[in-house]
């Protein structure tokens, strides 16, 4: 049967219920409010269809017919008609950054393609705008590291576009996923070792104070930094890139959070990385009436920046932080913080731009491929070879990288192999922090009843992170903490059928689940080989990639819980939650083709993982996620019947959805302008 004959019947068989429903018992006492007039998928466990709610003190009193709600109607009740339209639940986003949404008055690229002359320009009119003074800083928000960033004789490198902006000035971009940036000479030249020490970051630094973070950091031909360092080694050059917005801009306008999160329909999130600093913009949201929403904590302490003084993980002192902020908000009604996020691992893009071309950091199970990019008539990337790490002079250059350092020697390399020294390196990726680390801090945060919350992107991070899951629960003997994974980019069946085994949450973001030719050259002839650039070289029948990225339909179907989770502002600062929707169910962005269609899955399933999944993982299953009687009264109204679109084969329209109005404890919290 096919999914969208499938859910027809499941419609008409819903019908069929709510005409067979027992009838409700008188009212006790009229509501405060009926909304009537709607079509209400309620997500219980029959899936059923109402037509009216009532709510009295915040909760849902009355769920059901229009024949049976007369009595709940009394002198002053407010009754409102959803005029026919569509009602869900309010929606859940289960990995998202809140302080990071606002719209604030700030330098940001939002996300567009330009070129490193373009960026140049760019960054020169937001220093004027800005009036940015000499040996300050300037930060560039929603940054594309993925798409454009083309070079030019003038700019070959995201440094030499930055300097060209600004030597007196320091600068940096903040890529649009929270793990890529990027910086100029002024900014390079302020890094600091762990000692505090100005050392700057550079090609001597890079083999001495900075040698473990050379994975994170692009070089150029000369082995010099070429501006790109992502994942933790940003942190010796500017502490602001642990966040996109500064939070002192954030804390004056708050409200603006919420107001958002209420327009997407979202009455429930997760802040997938919520650190000390930022509490003080919740307090205000709740001191001032402003909190539409309930929050859970996923608190983040990264264990390479808490040591003690012997330069060893301080475990006591994050389990210590971890424990005051739950305990902090253990009576608070809207925000609790009983979960605790760490990274598995990174990103898994490289950089075909580069030379040598930048190897991704995430973590996989094997090596990866070495591919040699040249560029296309169209000014594309594009694969021409690949090289063979297994021959002699690659193994030389491994055991004598001194032979092949200098200028002159990489040049004259490269002219007779076609390719840079650097790409001998044989790599895996890298875990966030060593594997020991990430068990035991999952293991102690386990014990003290936390939550596990943990970033996977490649296959190696989704099996560390299971491992550290299984061993933690093991150690106290809890399975009923709700432990999640975050995004698993890449996993291998395996590890698919263990988080069914283990009934593990995973909040996909959907709207990732699509092809697009700039990113897959950023990504997959890193993990199969490819030869050429066209969608068909990127994409064959039975491809590595296709078979294993974002397996929504095989989590699901071994048992693991589907969740939803936008990972605003990465992409866009707006959570989409329909635009998820219709691509979980589509797998691709128009008119582009699907990315692994194999794994799609239903819209009842991704409206599922949006409210009772996401509820469930955030332990706030008894107050939301449905529509069911003794519930908190949180839901919202579409412009549209998506359950119908769907049905009827046009799911790609789901994306189009707008919220009409959100309500969040009976109150409405937000209404569509006309």
């Amino acid at each position: 049967m096919s999914p969208v004959r499938g859910f027809g019947s499941l419609v008409a068989a819903l019908a069929i219920c709510v005409g067979l429903s027992p009838p409700a018992p008188a009212a006790p006492e009229p509501a405060d409010l009926v909304l009537r007039d709607a079509k209400i998928y309620t997500v219980d466990k029959a899936k059923t269809i109402a037509e009216v709610l009532a709510v009295k003190d915040g909760r849902l009193v009355f769920v059901g017919t229009a024949s049976d709600a007369q009595g709940w109607i009394g002198p002053k009740t407010r009754v409102e008609s959803a005029g026919g339209h569509l009602v869900l639940p309010g929606l859940v986003d289960a990995h998202i950054h809140p302080l990071d949404i606002a719209d604030l008055d700030v330098c940001a690229l939002d996300d567009r393609v330009v070129t490193l002359a373009e960026l140049t320009r760019f960054v020169s009119d937001c220093l004027a705008r800005y009036q940015t003074a000499p040996g300050a800083q300037l930060t560039v928000y929603q940054w594309n590291y993925a798409v454009g960033n083309q070079p030019d004789p003038k700019h070959r490198t995201l440094r030499a576009a930055l300097d060209a902006a600004s030597t007196t000035r320091r600068i940096q971009l903040l890529g649009d996923d929270a793990h890529h940036s990027a910086f100029n000479s002024l900014a390079l030249a302020q890094a600091k070792d762990r000692t505090g020490k100005v050392v700057g970051m550079s090609k001597a630094t890079l083999a001495n104070e900075f040698a473990a973070s050379l994975p994170f950091v692009g070089v150029d031909e000369n082995g010099e930094p070429n501006g790109a360092v992502n994942e933790d080694a940003r942190y010796a050059i500017s502490r602001d890139s642990m966040r996109y917005l500064a939070l002192e801009d954030v804390l004056k306008v708050p409200e603006r959070i919420t107001q958002r999160l209420s327009a997407s329909g979202i009455t429930a999130v997760l802040d997938a990385m919520a650190s000390p600093e930022g509490m003080p913009v919740y307090d205000k949201l709740v001191a001032d009436g402003n909190l539409n929403a309930r929050v859970t904590l996923a608190q983040f302490f990264n264990p390479s920046e808490n040591l003690t003084p012997d330069g060893k993980v301080d475990y006591d002192a994050m389990l210590g932080r971890a424990m005051r902020i739950r305990a902090k908000y253990a009576s608070s009604p809207l925000i609790r913080a009983d979960v605790v996020k760490i990274f598995a691992d990174g990103g898994i893009e490289g950089n075909p731009l580069a030379v040598p071309p930048t190897l991704p950091d995430g973590a996989v199970l094997k090596p990866f491929l070495q591919p040699i990019f040249g560029i296309d008539p169209a000014g594309r990337a594009t694969v021409t070879g690949y090289v063979d790490t297994a021959t002699p002079v690659c193994v030389d250059v491994r055991e004598h990288p001194a032979r092949y350092a200098a200028a002159q020697q990489v040049g004259d390399f490269m002219k007779v192999r076609g390719y840079h020294p650097g790409q001998c390196v044989i790599s895996s990726g890298r875990l966030q922090n060593e594997r020991e680390v990430i068990l035991e801090y999952a293991r102690r945060m386990h014990v003290a009843g936390f939550s596990l919350h943990i970033h996977v992107i490649g296959d190696r991070a989704a099996r560390t992170a299971i491992d550290a899951i299984e061993a933690a629960r093991a150690a106290d003997g809890d399975s009923s903490t709700r432990d999640a994974l975050a995004h698993l980019q890449l996993a291998d069946p395996d590890d698919v059928a263990r988080i069914g085994r283990d009934h593990l949450f995973v909040a996909f973001t959907y709207a990732w689940m699509t092809t697009e030719p700039n990113y897959d050259l950023m990504v997959i002839p890193f993990l199969q080989p490819v030869h050429g650039n066209s969608h068909a070289a990127l994409h064959p029948p039975g491809s590595f990639y296709d078979a294993n990225a974002y397996p929504a339909r095989d989590v699901k179907a071994a048992g693991g819980i589907l969740t939803a989770g936008s990972d605003a502002p990465v992409d866009t600062r707006d959570p989409r939650p329909f635009v998820n929707m219709a691509i979980a169910v589509t797998r691709r962005a128009p008119p582009l083709p699907a990315l692994g269609p194999q794994e799609s899955i239903t819209l009842p399933d991704v409206i599922e993982a949006y409210t009772t999944g996401g509820a469930r993982m955030l332990n706030i299953e008894k107050d939301a996620g449905s529509i069911e009687v003794g519930k908190s009264a949180d839901f919202i109204v579409l412009d549209r019947d998506i359950l119908t679109i769907a049905a009827g084969g046009h799911a790609e329209s789901v994306a189009e959805t707008h919220v009409l109005s959100t309500w969040f404890q009976g109150k409405e919290v937000y209404r569509r302008p006309h």
